[in-house]
């Protein structure tokens, strides 16, 4: 018989940026976090935008809730 992990679990919110994509943006967030964060379960984008300049989209902006294990 299966037993059902339980836990704390955190959430946190990260911004990623990139000059190519949001899909890049997200991924450099998650990839930085993952760095100093233990056992992260599930990342969710919850906005997309971009910086301007001149009149062009010169960065990608993700911003990322992380969900990871919360020791104490």
């Amino acid at each position: 018989m299966a037993t059902k992990e339980t836990g704390v679990y955190k959430v946190t919110e990260i911004i990623g940026t990139s000059p190519t994509s949001w899909e890049d943006a997200a991924k450099k967030a998650v990839e930085t976090a993952a760095k100093s964060l233990r056992d992260l379960r599930i990342a969710e984008v919850t906005k997309l935008d971009v910086k301007i300049e001149g009149g062009k989209v010169v960065a990608y902006r993700a911003r990322v809730a992380l969900s990871f294990k919360y020791d104490g």
